[in-house]
Parts: C-alpha cells; structure tokens; sequence
C-alpha cells in the first residue's frame, strides 16, 4: 500500500500531466499564433487539392466493346493516333479553374470566390481583397499568380509593397487600415492572350493560405436573331430528301394547307434529281448519295431565321402541328436549344448515359428511352437528351455541334451524342406531325438498298465512336 504522502504526490504528478494535455489539446484546437506549445508554422488545410481522376467505366450488358470492331494490324496505330487526339481535346477543354479549392475555416483573409473575370492583358482591380486580423505589430500579407502580374498603387511611409508589377506581390504594414487600403487597390493582369482559360491566385497571412480563381476572358459579340413579327420570320422548315419525290410534295402540300409562305430548305442527294419548285421553297441539289447528315449540314447552314424545325421527308403536317407552340416554349425557357414534339403520338424521349472512363482506354456510353423532369411552366413538356426525329432547334446551337457528315446511312442519336453537355434539350407532347403511310405507290425499291445497309456501315460506326468519341463501349 501506498503512504498518504505518496498518494499525494502521485495525484500531483497525474494533475500535471492532465493539464499538460489539455493545454495541447485546447492549443492545437484554436491554432492562435503565440501559443503556448508552438509547433512549427504550417498551413491549417490539410485537405486534397485535386479531384481523383476517372476510373474505369462498367459496360452495361449489351454493349458493343468497340476495339473489337477494329482490325487488329490497325488497332496499336489507331490508339496512338487517338490518345494523341485526345490529349489535344483535353488542352482545349481543360482549365486551371477546375481545380478543387476549399474555403479555411475562420480563416481571417477575405476574397472574391466566384465571379472575378478580367479581359485577357487588361489590368482589373480585384474586388473584395482584406485582412481582419487581431491587433499586431506589423500586417504582412503576399499574393502571388502565375499567368499574370499583380500591381498596387504607391504606398504610404507606413507600408511597405515588394514585386508590384511582378507575379508576387507583398504588402507589409504596421496599420491594418493601411494594409486593407493598398490591397482594395490591387489589380491583375494577364501576361499572354487568351480568348478563354484562368488563373488561380494565392494569397497568404501568417499561417493561413487562400487560394481563388481569376477568370481570363474575351468578352463575346453577341449575335441576336430578328424575330420580326409571325412565324414566318422565326421559323424556317428544313428537311432532307433521297428518292422519295411522292412523298416529298405531299409532305410539302400538307405545309403549304396550314403555313402558306414559311419558308421550306430541301437538301437533296437523289441518284437523278427531279425539281422542286414553289414560293420560299429553297432546293439544294448536293451529289449523289452524299448521306443523311451531310445533307442536314447543308440544310441547316442556309437557315437565316432564329429557329429551324427539322422533318423527315415523309411525314405529313396536320392540325395538331402546331409550330408557333414549340417556338413559344423555346422563347420563354432560352436555355433550351432542342424541343422535339410527336410523331403520330411516339415521342421517343432519351437520355444517354455518359462516364468518362480511363484515358487509355475510353468511356462507356449507353442509351435509355426515359425523360428526366417537367419543363417549369410547361407541363406538356419534360427535359431529354434526346428526342425524335421532329424536333425545333435554336439555329446557332445546331450549327455549333453539327452533322458529322461520315455518317451517311445510319444517324440520329449521334447529333444528340456529340452536343450531350452543350445542348439543353426538351420534348412537348402536345404538337403533334403525321408519318404518311407506307404503300405500292409510294415506296421505292432502290431507297431499301441505301436505307438498310450492310453489315459494313454498323461496324464503321462503331470504329468511328471508338476513335472519335473516345469510346470504350457503346450501347444504343
């Protein structure tokens, strides 16, 4: 057994160390400069600076795995010549700004988050810069950038500025009142010309680092279409057409019953062209069998109003094709690019459904017939990715993505592909066109053998994901 005095002593020696512990603790908590049990000086964010890169992507049962579709004497030199490309697509696509940046908790410097956009070699005041600190001797704070230059005005006999001009500034000051004055005056600007990439400045206090981007960019003319006053002025019509005159007029007739002067654009690859004739009807006659989307190329580039609406070349306007509905939801939501409506009440909605994937080796990309929310303000209407083949589009946007002209047979899905991310997309049930029916009459023999290809053609495509598109996988 321990004596009363021992016991004592212990209890003395077990209190020390209690407190000891508790002063670590509680001092490692505030993190407050001047504590008691200092430890070397070190930023208080421990946390990631940058975002994991990509996995690989899982196929979805069903998929096509397209490096099977690519021989295997082309197959090492065609992922070369991809990962090339692709490393190219990335330094175009690719900005210092979408680095991951964390807020410090308490952190006592102040500074613009979002919004701070500055013309490429344009010197621009950065809004917002400040210290709130607790009373010191002296204030000393750096900025510092790497795509730019910092300056301030001249400082008073109290302050103290090193580097203005240069990418690190420093700002020293024994007043706070001082300090905050020179830092609301200083400026950014760009050293090299960049119509669109950023920058991240750093900026530090003691033991405390903030990090914010500065957006570098060239501001944009804007292009603004003249809606005039009906929908003749808003909306041209633009179709498509190979082999199917009979078709073709009856389709143009069933315009003309319910829009008299709209104004009709037909692109036309027919083996031996037959003229197509009439008021504001502009017919192009392209070479022979140049393709389905080589000819929406054409169509779409003489569009001069603000919105096309695409039809195929058999199908028939009815009163429920009401365009002036569409036109009125694309106006009142001007995000939206796309409004696809129905074809004899099928909508046929998509989403496809995109992961990047591994660099190496590509992303998996599938494709559900589903819709995702209603268009506010328009319940008749829901948000897509995709949509049927009639459809109302902004003119510019289209023109933006484009129809890859290698696909001559086989296309639809794809124009939705290649503007996933950049077009907003929606579908209105309550416009309705009709698909004429098919008959003895009207079909024609030869257009089957163009219109249903081989085996060939499903496979270029698929080749053609794979490269173009940095496809692992694909399933439609």
């Amino acid at each position: 057994m321990l004596s009363s005095s021992s016991r004592l002593q212990l209890m003395a020696v077990v209190s020390v160390i209690i407190l000891m512990l508790s002063l670590l603790y509680f001092t490692n908590l505030c993190n407050c400069p001047g504590e008691l049990f200092s430890t070397t000086p070190k930023l208080r964010s421990s946390l990631p600076r940058n975002l994991s890169l990509p996995g690989q992507c899982t196929c979805p049962a069903g998929s096509q795995l397209l490096k099977n579709y690519i021989p295997e004497d082309e197959y090492e030199d065609l992922v070369q010549r991809r990962a090339k490309e692709f490393q190219q697509y990335k330094t175009r696509t690719a900005s210092v700004l979408s680095r991951l940046l964390f807020a410090l908790p308490n952190s006592p410097l102040q500074y613009p988050i979002q919004g701070y956009v500055v013309r490429p070699l344009t010197s621009t005041l950065i809004p917002g810069l400040g210290l709130h600190a607790e009373k010191r001797s002296s204030y000393k704070v750096t900025l510092s950038v790497s795509k730019g230059i910092l300056t301030t005005h001249t400082p008073p006999e109290e302050a103290m500025v090193k580097g203005s001009g240069e990418n690190k500034l420093i700002i020293e000051s024994s007043s706070l009142l001082t300090l905050n004055d020179l830092l609301a005056k200083v400026s950014y600007t760009s050293s090299e010309y960049h119509i669109n990439t950023g920058d991240l400045a750093t900026f530090q206090f003691e033991n405390d680092e903030a990090v914010f981007p500065i957006a570098i960019k060239q501001p944009q003319i804007p292009v603004l279409y003249d809606m005039g006053t009906d929908i003749n002025s808003q909306v041209t019509i633009a179709t498509k057409t190979f082999l199917r005159y009979k078709q073709l007029r009856v389709l143009v007739d069933s315009i003309r019953q319910f829009y008299s002067n709209i104004n009709i654009i037909i692109a036309d690859d027919s083996l031996e062209p037959e003229k197509i004739t009439g008021e504001n009807i502009q017919h192009y006659i392209m070479p022979p069998a140049q393709g389905w989307f080589a000819g929406r190329n054409l169509a779409v580039s003489q569009v001069t109003t603000k919105y096309f609406l695409w039809v195929d070349d058999d199908f028939l306007f009815t009163e429920k094709t009401k365009i002036e509905k569409l036109a009125e939801v694309m106006e009142a939501v001007p995000e939206l690019d796309v409004v696809g409506a129905s074809v004899n009440g099928n909508r046929f909605p998509f989403a496809l459904v995109y992961e990047e994937g591994e660099e190496n080796e590509g992303g998996c990309l599938s494709r559900k017939f589903r819709k995702f929310q209603p268009l506010p303000g328009y319940p008749q209407c829901t948000v897509a990715n995709g949509v049927v083949n009639f459809f109302l589009a902004r003119t510019d946007a289209a023109q933006r993505v484009g129809f890859d002209p290698k696909l001559q047979r086989q296309a639809h899905s794809e124009f939705f592909m290649d503007g996933l991310g950049t077009l907003l997309v929606a579908t209105c049930g309550d416009v309705v066109i009709g698909h004429q029916p098919k008959t003895a009459d009207n079909t024609v023999p030869e257009y089957r053998k163009f219109r249903y290809p081989g085996r060939s053609d499903t496979e270029f495509k698929l080749k053609l994901h794979f490269f173009k598109n940095h496809l692992k996988c694909i399933k439609y």
